[in-house]
């Protein structure tokens, strides 16, 4: 994670909580910087990528840990 990365940490939550926290998190960004989501929800697989699909906004980063746990990081708006 670098400084210019914000991190929301949506683990122990169910959909559409962790979709919710990263469209707040992404409005309150300023352009350009990176949003890092984790969750744990399967259901995120799905919502993530769409949820970015629909906001214009790019899905950088997804990785899946051995224990199901879900890592997106999404680019906002351009500076």
């Amino acid at each position: 994670m670098t400084t210019d990365e914000i991190l929301v940490d949506a683990r122990g939550h169910r959909c559409p909580v962790p979709t919710l926290r990263l469209r707040r998190a992404l409005e309150a960004a300023a352009p350009g910087v990176r949003v890092r989501l984790l969750a744990d929800d399967p259901l995120a697989r799905i919502d993530v990528p769409h949820f970015a699909a629909e906001a214009g906004v790019e899905v950088a980063e997804r990785s899946e840990g051995p224990d199901g746990e879900l890592t997106f990081v999404l680019v906002g708006r351009p500076a």
